[in-house]
């Protein structure tokens, strides 16, 4: 089955998994091959393999195919987790690690990294009033205008690609206090926004 058709079909597995398993329940799921795992797998770790990629491919589009191929090599390479050497996330965290510097390696990324480059340049010269950059349509300004607790998180989630893990090193604040900061920020910043 091409890794297209997969996705295809975890999307769907992904929407029928509701109900949530702890990490022994799903490294034992996903070991049988039950699909629907790798939906518990995206749902609660999804950002955090996402935030880790994008901070190494620097491309969004790039970022969310080497997740794709991530997700495809835990379902694949489950095998070779041991729980005696360490947790499930780290492991994962560690496949999505290297996954994206083997991207960041092929002559394809490398050409598309140029491309993006260049069309971006052709793009900002060719309309110089709009500009993509964050602090241009204003939204930096908006997360400014946050509490510095809430805007720190925001600041290290969404522009700087950290992991909630990491905020929490970072911050030296447990991660149920990071989850909150960051839903409460996001709960402001969509008032602010009127949505």
């Amino acid at each position: 089955m091409g890794k297209n058709n997969y996705f295809h079909s975890f999307a769907a597995v992904k929407h029928q998994s509701k109900i949530s398993m702890q990490d022994n329940d799903i490294i034992n799921a996903l070991k049988a091959g039950d699909k629907a795992a790798l939906g518990q797998v995206y749902d609660r770790y999804g950002a955090a393999l996402y935030g880790v990629v994008l901070r190494i491919v620097q491309l969004p589009e790039a970022a969310e195919e080497v997740v794709q191929d991530v997700f495809v090599k835990i379902f694949r390479n489950i095998g070779s987790f041991d729980e005696t050497k360490g947790r499930f996330y780290t492991w994962a965290m560690n496949v999505a690690r290297n996954t994206a510097i083997d991207a960041t390696r092929t002559s394809e990324f490398k050409n598309r990294q140029k491309t993006d480059q260049f069309e971006f340049v052709v793009y900002s010269q060719s309309h110089p009033s709009t500009s993509t950059a964050v602090e241009t349509i204003g939204l930096r300004e908006l997360v400014n205008t946050l509490d510095e607790k809430y805007r720190k998180v925001i600041d290290l989630a969404y522009f700087q690609g950290y992991t909630q893990m990491e905020i929490e090193q970072e911050m030296n604040i447990p991660i149920g206090t990071v989850k909150t900061r960051l839903r409460l920020a996001i709960k402001e910043l969509r008032r602010i926004f009127g949505t």
